[in-house]
């Protein structure tokens, strides 16, 4: 992947695009805790460095729900959409509605050529719903390795 790109291949890049193989929709503080538990020594700098030159490099797609830091992942290129637990924090993948590019179809487009469409779907997820659920202990599940 990184080759194809045309980006050098390093331990931390690998390390970072194997983390969120295992674990998609992380944050950069879980990426870098991560990478730092399997390399050692990797700077802070490094981590944001590394998700931005994927993201350019459109390796990782960065996602922004709202009251939520930016999380990164793989899959990129078939603008899917997002569904996340209000309660939890959960971010789970949502194939796009109707199945084509830009997925949505804006009442006044205003001119604009419009390529892509962002949506995040908020409810509550199965477990919290259930009351087995609690804040942040499914984030922290669905972000870092169980290993």
């Amino acid at each position: 992947m990184l080759r194809g790109a045309q980006l050098r291949v390093t331990r931390p890049r690998v390390a970072v695009l194997e983390l969120l193989r295992r674990h998609p929709h992380a944050d950069a503080d879980t990426v870098t805790r991560v990478v730092r538990d399997d390399l050692g020594t990797v700077s802070t700098q490094a981590i944001y460095d590394i998700l931005g030159a994927l993201t350019e490099a459109g390796l990782l797609r960065r996602i922004e729900p709202a009251g939520s830091p930016a999380r990164y992942e793989l899959r990129v290129g078939d603008n899917h959409h997002h569904l996340v637990c209000r309660s939890c924090g959960e971010i789970v993948d949502v194939d796009c509605a109707t199945g084509t590019r830009p997925c949505l179809h804006a009442s006044d487009d205003h001119g604009y050529d419009i390529d892509e469409a962002e949506v995040i779907y908020w409810g509550t997820c199965p477990a919290c719903r259930t009351g087995s659920g609690v804040r942040g202990d499914r984030t922290a599940r669905a972000t870092a390795p169980a290993d």
